[in-house]
């Protein structure tokens, strides 16, 4: 009986990482269910598209005008668009994207699924013997993760030209020195890092509304709580991801 706290803790862990495998195996199931991802696509987008910029603006724009707030008592305003391009490449690019997806798109995925759920709908699809993870999971799962891939760059643009005016017209940087030196501390790679950063992101935000929406209950109040938990639950799995990508490519690259 003592084991009993325990086991009950333990499995919401193990029912999402079950749900997770099955929806990596429904990948490999046909009929591929192209209406709803696209469906889906548009709607997290829809819903994602202009919160990400209007985050994305006023966060960058802290970030930057105290930089280089530093760098023009120092006589370097000139290299600000070096701290724009590796503060919005390595880390505020993926992470506010993400914050969007999850507080918006996921959360609605979550209501979306739970509101199925209570009205009996999920055990009338099984009771058909339609898979509920291939034909609602997936598409979703991955609708997360190509919008989160996609509003990275968005956001990346957006938080450039952000930084580029508070830079050059509000804090008198050099406007070619800025362009010039976008690059000085960022590469492809660190892109490559940071789109892939955004996919597990968005990724992991599909997951936990889906699996928090398919194990909704008690009513709408049920819907709620979960549709609560799936903020929380993705936006830890969000800095979970960030610090061990993040470790890990730092590790890389000073080892190269």
């Amino acid at each position: 009986m003592s084991d009993a706290p325990a086991t009950r803790a333990l499995r919401p862990i193990g029912g999402f990482l079950a749900m997770t495998l099955d929806t990596g195996l429904a990948l490999f199931k046909r009929p591929f269910q192209t209406r709803e991802f696209l469906q889906q696509t548009v709607f997290i987008t829809g819903v994602s598209l202009v919160p990400a910029i209007m985050l994305t603006i006023p966060f960058l724009g802290v970030v930057i005008f105290l930089i280089n707030q530093l760098l023009a008592q120092i006589g370097a305003i000139d290299i600000a668009g070096a701290g724009v391009g590796l503060a919005v490449i390595r880390e505020i690019g993926p992470m506010a994207s993400v914050l969007v997806v999850a507080g918006a798109g996921a959360t609605a995925v979550c209501a979306d699924l739970g509101s199925r759920k209570i009205r009996e709908e999920i055990d009338a699809m099984q009771v058909l013997g339609i898979d509920p993870v291939h034909r609602l999971v997936l598409p979703r799962v991955l609708a997360s993760t190509v919008v989160a891939v996609a509003l990275n760059a968005v956001v990346s643009v957006v938080a450039i030209a952000t930084g580029y005016v508070l830079s050059v017209l509000v804090q008198g940087a050099s406007a070619g020195q800025f362009v010039a030196n976008l690059t000085l501390l960022t590469s492809l790679s660190d892109f490559v890092v940071s789109e892939i950063k955004a996919a597990l992101f968005g990724m992991s935000a599909g997951l936990v509304a889906c699996y928090r929406g398919l194990t909704a209950g008690g009513g709408a109040k049920g819907v709620g709580d979960a549709v609560n938990q799936t903020v929380i639950l993705s936006v830890v799995l969000l800095f979970l991801f960030n610090v061990l990508i993040s470790a890990v490519y730092l590790q890389l690259g000073l080892s190269a």
